[in-house]
């Protein structure tokens, strides 16, 4: 099993940035495909961004290119998936779920196997 654990959500100003991070850990080998998707209230699921666990690879949706950057860490035990979050809208308040599989494809998919439960995203004056 693959364990992730989002943390980093608050309440943010529009026009500004926040680091939200990822904690994988578990079986962190049949991760090899990660990345974040969002919900907010009232809508459904939509994927934000993927990266592979090498880093060798990046995918964005089009509402938040060029605003945001996934990237990795690696330690031998544990892996950490960051999403940079700049020039915040108001439309990018939503609870942010990390996401893994073995790779990448299904994480851009929208059907990866692992998810965390969540961080919140507030983007309000």
């Amino acid at each position: 099993q693959v364990q992730l654990e989002e943390s980093g959500g608050r309440l943010a100003q529009p026009g500004g940035s926040l680091i939200i991070s990822c904690a994988v850990s578990g079986r962190i080998f049949s991760a090899y495909g990660l990345g974040w998707f969002r919900q907010a209230p009232g809508k459904g699921r939509e994927f934000v961004a993927a990266v592979r666990r090498n880093g060798g690879s990046t995918s964005y949706a089009d509402s938040v290119k060029g605003r945001f950057i996934i990237s990795i860490s690696s330690d031998n035990a544990k892996n950490t998936v960051y999403l940079q979050m700049n020039s915040l809208k108001p439309e990018d308040t939503a609870t942010y779920y990390c996401a893994a599989d073995e790779i990448l494809s299904p994480v851009i998919g929208g059907y990866p196997r692992y998810w965390g439960r969540g961080t919140q995203v507030t983007v309000s004056s």
